[in-house]
Parts: structure tokens; C-alpha cells; sequence
């Protein structure tokens, strides 16, 4: 009896590890389809897009407008945008944000994209760069690429000719000078510079200055500055920091008076500008478009966009209106009681009228050729 219960004992403790052996058997498998399937489901997700800097600084001045080039190499298809947005930066932004990525012509699956840059203080913190991919209004990618350290430092703090200008290049296209009374005179100077800040352009010693056109589409730049300056001055020299030659470059404008300052080369004349000239050809054209449209559709939720373009249109269209000026009215440079005289009407004299500020009227006169401040109380109201 003794040996069928020892014999029954051993053979349920036999049974009961056989079924403990068997689920943890299960059980081993069990786990190890899963991490199978999970690396499946991971090789939808692979890296299409890596981004690189092909130029950046590691030292900058102050005021200094620098660039930041960025290379994204795309491996997908299915996508037809590229965003860029710009993420824990501090003190710096970049000026063109919304710059459009542009496909190397060499490289199969390409980008590069320029952002400017400028420094003001030194304590500024560069941006992460995170690039999305979409496909119409679905995310498909995005990928970022940290900002680097780069260095800061003043520049020329005692130098009285450094006219606060970093640039790669600068160019002094032309230069006219008037005589307006015994003791001044007033010099125009055109400027064009490359990857520059020439909105910071100074002269240090004259008081009565200032940019009257400044032109940008980077990395180019362009001005026209008016500065008065003593009758008896031969020349202006000043100071530029060359970033191509990382040296101070000095450009010398000979003084030499003209009986006329030809509008041809200053282009004061606003209405001029080949800004407002693609403003008014783009609004003609929507104009023209939204008419043709409201014929062939007959709708008529086309009428008032077409109305509103129509009047935008002619706005820009229409002639600046036309004041009088009275006898010996004196016409100035600036809207200023100080401001250098630019000439003396004799007569009556019909100008057209720009704008008014501080109780001067901005006007244009001589065929359109000139342009100068006259006080409203000069102004006829016959």
C-alpha cells in the first residue's frame, strides 16, 4: 500500500511540472513574437530627411547682418512642401523666415536655404532650425538641427570714420553736390553693398543727415544719402569693415558742386520706384482677371472683389494732387525748422503734394525731377 501512495505522489508531482513546463514554454514564446512584430512596424518609420550646415560663423559683430546656410538632403516622394519654423532662439531672428528652399540642379534629393541674421547684442542665443515635410496639409517628416555657439564682439568704438557698416562688399556707384547758402552744402551719395547692415549707414560730424531711398533684396542692398556739409569741405572719407578681407575699407567721395541734382541717378521720385510700379501693373492685372471672370461665370460674388481692386487700382493710378505755392516760398530738404534750403520759388508755381508732416507739406516739382518741404503757411489757398 505504501508503494502505489509513494507511486501516485510521483506521478501527480511528474504531471503537475509537465503543465508548469508547458505554459512557461508558451509564454517564452509569446514574447518573442512580439518584439518581431514591433520591428516590423518600425521599418515604416524610417529616416527620410537629414539636414546638415553647409556656412556658418563662429564670430560676429556687433550689428552685423551674417548668413546661415542649411543643406536638407529628402530621400521620400511623397511630399510637396518644405516649412521651416525656428525654435528656442533668443535675441536673434531671421530676417527672410519664410525663404524658399531651392533643389540643387547637381545633387539628386537636394535643398539649400540662406536665412540672414543680425547681431545686436551679445547675449543672443542662435535658433534651432526644424524642417517639416508636408504632403498638402499632412505632416510626413520633420527633422531639426541645434543652433551653434558663435562668438561677439564690438567693433571700431573709437574710430570717428567707421560709418557703423559691416559688409562682404560695398560700392560708391555716384556722388552730386549742390551749393545752398553761403556756409552749406548738399551732398548726395548712391551706395550699393552685399550680405551688409547699409540701413545702419553714418557719418560722424554732421548734424543734418539721413537715408532718403533704401533698396533691399538680399543679400544686396542699396541707398541714397543726403548729408549737408560745410562749403569749404573737398571731400567725405569714411570707413567700411570689408568681412571678405577682414580689414577696414576706406572710401573717399570727391566734393564737386552741380548746378543740378538730376533725378535719373537719385530716383527720389517714389512714384518712380519699381515697387510702385508692380503694385499698380498687379492690381490692373487682378482687376482684368476678376472682370473677365465676372463675365464668363455671371456670378455674382465675383462683383465685389472685382469693385475693391478696381478702386485699389485706380487709387494707385490716380495723380498726386496739385497745391500752389506762393512768391518767395523757400523749398527745404527736410521737414525741419533747421533743415538746409534746397531753393527759392520766384513766383507762383503749381506743385504736386506728396504728403504733410509737422506742418510741412512733402512736394514734387520741376517735371517731377525734385523733391523738398515746404511750410503749409507757404501754400496759396486761392
Amino acid at each position: 500500500m505504501k508503494r502505489l501512495i509513494a507511486l501516485f505522489l510521483i506521478f501527480l508531482s511528474t504531471f503537475a511540472f509537465a503543465n508548469e513546463l508547458t505554459n512557461e514554454e508558451a509564454s517564452a514564446f509569446g514574447d518573442q513574437t512580439q518584439p518581431k512584430a514591433q520591428s516590423y512596424s518600425n521599418t515604416t518609420f524610417t529616416k527620410n530627411l537629414y539636414l546638415s550646415y553647409l556656412n556658418y560663423p563662429n564670430h560676429v559683430f556687433r550689428n552685423q547682418r551674417f548668413v546661415v546656410e542649411v543643406k536638407a538632403l529628402i530621400t521620400r516622394k511623397n511630399f510637396n512642401s518644405i516649412q521651416t519654423v525656428f525654435l528656442n532662439g533668443n535675441g536673434i531672428a531671421p530676417s527672410n523666415p519664410k525663404e524658399t528652399w531651392k533643389k540643387l540642379e547637381t545633387e539628386d534629393n537636394t535643398y539649400t536655404n540662406k536665412f540672414y541674421f543680425k547681431a545686436k547684442n551679445p547675449n543672443f542665443v542662435m535658433p534651432t532650425i526644424e524642417v517639416r515635410l508636408y504632403n498638402g496639409n499632412q505632416l510626413v517628416e520633420s527633422r531639426q538641427i541645434m543652433g551653434k555657439n558663435v562668438g561677439f564682439s564690438d567693433i571700431a568704438k573709437s574710430d570717428e570714420r567707421f560709418t557703423n557698416v559691416i559688409a562682404s562688399q560695398l560700392t560708391l556707384i555716384g556722388t552730386k553736390t549742390k551749393q545752398y547758402n553761403n556756409k552749406e552744402a548738399l551732398t548726395i551719395i548712391d551706395i550699393n553693398a552685399k550680405n551688409s547692415n547699409l540701413e545702419d549707414f553714418s557719418l560722424k560730424g554732421f548734424e543734418e543727415q539721413g537715408i532718403t531711398v533704401f533698396e533691399e533684396n538680399l543679400p544686396d542692398q542699396h541707398i541714397i544719402y543726403n548729408v549737408t556739409i560745410p562749403i569749404h569741405k573737398k571731400n567725405i572719407i569714411f570707413n567700411y569693415y570689408n568681412t571678405t578681407k577682414n580689414q577696414f575699407e576706406k572710401i573717399e567721395v570727391p566734393i564737386t558742386f552741380d548746378e543740378e541734382l538730376v533725378s535719373t541717378q537719385t530716383d527720389l521720385n517714389p512714384n518712380n520706384s519699381s515697387f510702385e510700379f508692380y503694385k499698380k501693373i498687379a492690381m490692373g492685372v487682378l482687376s482684368l482677371v476678376l472682370l473677365v471672370l465676372l463675365i464668363w461665370k455671371r456670378k455674382y460674388y465675383i462683383l465685389i472683389p472685382f469693385l475693391i481692386s478696381l478702386a485699389i487700382f485706380i487709387l494707385f493710378a490716380m495723380p498726386n494732387k496739385t497745391i500752389t505755392l506762393k512768391e518767395k516760398t523757400v523749398i527745404y530738404i527736410l521737414p525741419t525748422k533747421n533743415s538746409t534750403i534746397f531753393q527759392k520759388v520766384e513766383k507762383e508755381s503749381i506743385v504736386e503734394e506728396m504728403k504733410r508732416k509737422n506742418g510741412f507739406i512733402k512736394i514734387m516739382f520741376g517735371s517731377g525731377n525734385y523733391i523738398g518741404w515746404v511750410k503749409e503757411e507757404d501754400v496759396s489757398t486761392n
